[in-house]
């Protein structure tokens, strides 16, 4: 890839606002004295937003103002394609290259009645980021925390700037997780109107208003029974 497409990749979007003091300063508390190369910020930044933003799909704000990195880091919580953008702004506000990439996915992390309100097993728009380290792509998931994999039985995924970190085939019990099906590609940017208007399309009951999902919390229906089939 030639510097002046890699120099667009470092900077801030309406989405990927890393120029606002929200992102600068979550970037700042995340990194630490030592994290001197590319690859050492982009992985703790990957640990800041996998542990630091809780994941919830619930009550997701997916308003484009909601939609921007900033909002999201003020919110504190959100699902694939709000952490996803997160460590995109994250990354490109220490100069390293990012896209997003989008697919369809098999066993989204689910309990039953989001199951049912996504309609299956079928998850459309699952999001993750491309990180750009030591002259090649690598895929990012920085989206289940660590609390929520303890509940859900799956281990918790890691990064080392070394090798792409996608789902883990497997849940602790054996039983198949996480299965991408189809890939929408990679965006300098986030596409609004494909992703929102895809996930109405294939998913209109998890939305409660035009741009707010359906009020509930993963946490708790784990503890209610509502984990897996």
């Amino acid at each position: 890839m030639h510097q002046a497409d890699l120099d667009k990749l470092r900077q801030p979007t309406e989405f990927l606002d890393h120029d606002s003091p929200v992102v600068r300063r979550f970037v700042h508390d995340a990194l630490r004295d030592e994290d001197t190369t590319d690859v050492q910020r982009a992985v703790r930044l990957y640990y800041a937003v996998r542990d630091g933003l809780l994941y919830e799909v619930y009550g997701a704000d997916l308003s484009r103002s909601g939609l921007r990195a900033s909002a999201i880091i003020s919110a504190g919580t959100g699902f694939c394609v709000h952490k996803s953008l997160v460590y995109a702004a994250a990354l490109r506000a220490v100069g390293i290259p990012s896209r997003l990439i989008f697919g369809d996915v098999r066993n989204h992390l689910a309990s039953d009645r989001l199951r049912r309100l996504v309609g299956g097993d079928v998850f459309c728009f699952h999001s993750l980021t491309s990180v750009f380290l030591e002259g090649r792509w690598l895929k990012a998931t920085p989206v289940f925390n660590k609390l929520l994999c303890r509940l859900y039985r799956i281990a918790p995924l890691d990064f080392d700037g070394a090798a792409d970190s996608m789902y883990h085939p497997f849940d602790q019990d054996g039983r198949r997780h996480m299965e991408f099906l189809h890939m929408h590609g990679e965006f300098d940017d986030f596409p609004y109107s494909t992703v929102i208007n895809g996930l109405r399309t294939a998913h209109p009951r998890l939305f409660e208003q035009e741009d707010t999902l359906t009020q509930g919390s993963l946490v708790r229906e784990v503890h209610t029974g509502g984990s897996h089939d």
